[in-house]
Formats: C-alpha cells, sequence, structure tokens
C-alpha cells in the first residue's frame, strides 16, 4: 500500500488576508487568531505580517513571537520580507520572529521593469540579503513573486535564479500565482518542471482566486509534487483572495488522501472568530463553513436521509463539529417536518404532519423564516390540541433613550397567569427590556434566568428603510443551547419576540417538570 503523502499547510489570513479591501487585524486579533491556528486548529506554519508596515504591525508579531515562544512554537510563526538592504532582516530580527519569507522577483518583467535590474543585479542582492539573514540566525523561504508569470513567458529566467541560489540557506522555495492567472493544467505543467529539475527541493504552492481556481489549483501543485500549500480563513486576500482553507483542507483529504495537521474539528470556529474580526461575512453556501450547508432544504433529500442516507457524502457535518439540519419552509416536505418532530420528540399522525407541512409552507411563501423551535407553536395553532400554549405573555412595555441617560425599560408580563411589573435600565434598550426581566425571574420568583450568549441581527434584501430584521438569539440555559428568532420592522422589537419565545419554551419544561415531580410523589 502506497504511502499517504504529507502535505504541509502554511496559513497566512494575517498577512495576504489582511490584504483584503476593508480588513484590517488589530494587534491583539492578530494575536488571538494566531494563537487558534496554531494551538486548536495545529496550521503547520502561519505567516503572520510584512515587515517595515508599521509600529502597530511590528507589535502584533512581538505578541505574537512572544506567545508562541511560550508554547514552544517560535519556529511555526513567518513574516514577509523584502531585499531592501538589511532593513527587513533586521524588523524582523528586532520583533521576535526567527523566521523571514523573503520576496524575490520570479519573472523577468518584474525584475527588470520594478527593479529596474539585470537578473544577476538581483540575484546578488538576495545573495547578500540570505547571507545577512543567515548571520542574525533567522531561517529563510524565498518567494518567487510572479513565478506564474515567469514560467508563461521565461522560464529560463526562473530557472537561472534557482540554479543560482541552490544551496543558500533557503529552507523552502514558495511559488505564487501572483495574479492568479494559472489554470490547473499549467499548474501541473509548471510545478513537474520545477520538481523534475529540483528534485530534492521543498516547494511550496501560493494562489491567488481571479478565476475562481485557487482550490483546483492548489489540488494540481500537490498532483504535480508541491510539498506545501498556501491557505487563508475564509479565502482572505486581496482582490478575489486565495484559497480557503477548509476547502483545501476536505480536497486534500478525501480527493487525494493526503495527510495534514488540521484539526478539521476547529475549522468553523476559526472561521467565525476571522469572519468576527475582519467583518467580511461567510457566504452561507461557503463549503464546510458556511451557515447552510449542512441544511437539507428539498423534501426529497430528508426522506432519502431517514430510509438509507442517501443524501449524504464524506462531508458529515460532525466531522467539523456541527449538525445536520432540515430546513423548514416552501420545499419541506413531510419528511423534514418529520425529522425536526422528531427530534424534538413530537410524535403526529400522518394527516397531523399533513397540515403542519401545509402551514409551513403557507409561511415559506410569505418568506418568513421557520425554525425548529417554532414547530411546537405551528402544531398547537394548526392542530388546536395540548401543545404548548403561550405561558409567557408580554402585556405592555415601554423602551425609552434620550441622549446622555441610559435607556429605561419598563413591562407588564403575564407567566402562569399571574401578572408582573418591573423596570431597569441598561446599556441598550434590549438590554434594559433583559435586565427587567431577570429581576422578575430572579427576584420575584426566585428561578434562574438563562445566559445569552450570542445575539444576531440580519436584514433580509431589499434595503429599504421599512425591512423587517431578524434577529437570532442564542441562549444558554443550564448548559442546553436554545436558539430563538424574532422578525419585526423594529430590531428591539424583534429581539423581545425572540425572547418570549424562548421563554415559553422554558415555562412549558418548568411546569413538565412540576407535573412529573407531583405524579412522582
Amino acid at each position: 500500500m502506497a504511502e499517504r503523502k504529507y502535505i504541509e499547510i502554511l496559513d497566512t489570513t494575517l498577512r495576504d488576508g489582511e490584504q483584503t479591501s476593508g480588513v484590517s487585524f488589530l494587534p491583539h486579533e492578530k494575536l488571538s487568531i494566531a494563537r487558534m491556528l496554531l494551538k486548536e486548529l495545529n496550521v503547520n506554519r502561519i505567516e503572520v505580517a510584512s515587515a517595515r508596515v508599521s509600529e502597530g504591525e511590528k507589535d502584533a508579531v512581538r505578541m505574537i513571537a512572544k506567545s508562541a515562544e511560550q508554547d514552544g512554537m517560535l519556529d511555526r510563526v513567518e513574516v514577509l520580507g523584502f531585499v531592501d538592504g538589511h532593513k527587513s532582516v533586521d524588523w524582523v530580527f528586532d520583533s521576535g520572529c526567527r523566521n523571514i519569507n523573503l520576496l524575490a522577483k520570479g519573472s523577468y518583467q518584474h525584475c527588470t521593469r520594478q527593479l529596474q535590474k539585470t537578473p544577476d543585479e538581483h540575484i546578488a542582492d538576495i545573495r547578500d540579503e540570505l547571507l545577512y539573514a543567515e548571520s542574525k540566525g533567522l531561517g529563510v523561504n524565498l518567494y518567487l513573486e510572479d513565478w506564474s508569470g515567469g514560467m508563461k513567458d521565461d522560464p529560463s529566467y526562473v530557472f537561472h535564479m534557482m540554479d543560482a541560489l541552490l544551496g543558500l540557506n533557503v529552507r523552502r522555495f514558495m511559488l505564487p500565482d501572483t495574479l492568479g492567472i494559472l489554470n490547473p493544467l499549467q499548474v501541473m505543467e509548471f510545478v513537474h518542471a520545477m520538481r523534475k529539475r529540483y528534485p530534492d527541493v521543498h516547494f511550496d504552492f501560493h494562489p491567488h482566486n481571479d478565476y475562481d481556481l485557487a482550490v483546483s489549483n492548489a489540488l494540481a501543485a500537490v498532483l504535480s509534487g508541491a510539498q506545501g500549500l498556501h491557505v487563508t480563513v475564509n479565502g482572505l486576500g486581496e482582490r478575489c483572495g486565495n484559497a480557503p482553507m477548509a476547502s483545501v483542507q476536505v480536497i486534500l483529504k478525501d480527493h487525494f488522501d493526503a495527510v495534514t495537521s488540521i484539526n478539521e474539528e476547529k475549522l468553523t470556529t476559526v472561521s467565525h472568530l476571522v469572519e468576527s474580526y475582519s467583518g467580511i461575512p461567510i457566504a452561507p453556501n461557503q463549503p464546510i463553513v458556511g451557515e447552510n450547508v449542512f441544511t437539507q432544504v428539498a423534501g426529497v433529500h430528508a426522506d432519502g436521509d431517514n430510509k438509507a442516507h442517501l443524501y449524504s457524502n464524506d462531508l458529515l457535518p460532525e466531522r467539523f463539529g456541527r449538525k445536520r439540519e432540515y430546513a423548514l419552509g416552501k420545499n419541506s416536505g413531510k419528511a423534514n417536518i418529520a425529522k425536526n418532530l422528531e427530534e424534538l420528540g413530537l410524535e403526529l399522525t400522518p394527516e397531523q404532519t399533513r397540515r403542519v407541512t401545509q402551514r409551513i409552507t403557507e409561511l415559506g411563501d410569505k418568506k418568513q423564516v421557520v425554525t425548529q423551535d417554532d414547530l411546537p407553536y405551528i402544531v398547537s395553532d394548526v392542530l388546536k390540541h395540548n401543545a404548548p400554549e403561550d405561558r409567557v405573555r408580554l402585556k405592555s412595555y415601554v423602551v425609552t433613550t434620550a441622549y446622555g441617560l441610559k435607556p429605561l425599560a419598563s413591562l407588564r408580563i403575564e407567566i402562569n397567569g399571574t401578572e408582573y411589573e418591573s423596570d431597569s435600565t441598561g446599556d441598550g434598550q434590549y438590554d434594559a427590556f433583559v435586565r427587567a426581566l431577570r429581576k422578575i425571574y430572579k427576584g420575584t420568583m426566585e428561578r434562574k434566568f438563562p445566559m445569552l450568549t450570542n445575539y444576531v441581527v440580519s436584514i433580509p434584501p431589499g434595503g429599504r428603510t421599512d425591512a423587517f430584521v431578524q434577529t437570532i438569539i442564542t441562549w444558554d440555559f443550564d448548559g442546553r443551547i436554545i436558539r430563538t428568532r424574532g422578525l419585526d420592522a423594529d430590531q428591539t422589537e424583534a429581539a423581545i419576540k425572540a425572547t418570549i419565545k424562548m421563554l415559553n419554551i422554558l415555562e412549558e419544561e418548568h411546569l413538565g417538570k412540576k407535573m412529573q415531580e407531583h405524579d412522582d410523589v
């Protein structure tokens, strides 16, 4: 049996990914991402900055280097540097990092037109930089910038550069498709040519996504003998971005049977962290990490999964710390409804399921969001039997805000037939409302109140000022996660609706426990 090939992964989210338009990470954000990439996701190497950008950038590298050194991982941290008379080498050394990724020119056009030097003059400058870096104790990898253009236009220049630098202290030669101009067939041809001519050299491939071929090109490079790949979280990067880490990882493993160091269960976690810090949202259909990628919408798919997992592939959600869901909407069908009812422990007759399905289809036609948490209420509304009732009813409330003063909320609420009133200030209108609720539950009723762990607001397409606002709130109640949604033209009202939904779920369970205790007695 052939030995599985090991592929080294370099993540350049903090360097190349930060070149995404509008993205700028703060030093503490860079540190948080770097620590997660190294300690939890377990990438082989991270490229965290470009030398000589700013003092803030140097502070970030210092923080990352110090943390990595404490964890015994400093050898896995790298910084991009330039052939600039030793300035980059000194910058990297002073920052505490001990690896520099030196940027040389990989095409004749870039060498002669941008640097306005002959190839031999540029080679001499690179040699001088390499020797100086060695004297400072830095490990060096060498980028051949615009290598793709060099191989297309004048491969003899690339080979001349390689021949001149072999034997020097270069650990890896890194081959960038700087402008994203290659297709997989060209990548295979060019990488194969490099491997055939220099069989003992470690080559990394650095793809860009201008033609939406970054992932395909990454696989082509590996098939042709590249030992390392450069990726970014969520595919961040200049112009159209780089190869997204999650996609590259699963393709290497599932289609090439390659081995990497990546901990797949942490792919979604790091993806959401980078989404938060970068401000660049993840597309719902982004493979592996998108919100919708493990959600079956068509009813026939749920039916097939019920019978023989007919609509599952190797990308099982549990592999990535996620869970398969079955969407509720106009395309759901009875099988999707049945899957969700099963998870809630609700058993309906075929006729009842048909009526609930019809109601959900109607809601879907109106583009209303229907979730699993809504199902008990839909069942109650449709079937008119002893399904969960509105145990918690908001009778009235007022939220006010004024410049220079904290927002104030006053409310009257009915819980299991008893009315309560409360008021409170807060850091925002909704915060004041929740604080007033908490007074009732914890103070008056002496009951636990769940902890809010996530609050997401989205506006459906259209962009009008009267557009609906969807608020999704995640709660933690004794270790159990409850997620509820509210839809309204007012953001605070949408959040309040989601909160009342959550309270009704808890009240139904609370009464059920009390009845069970009574029966036991």
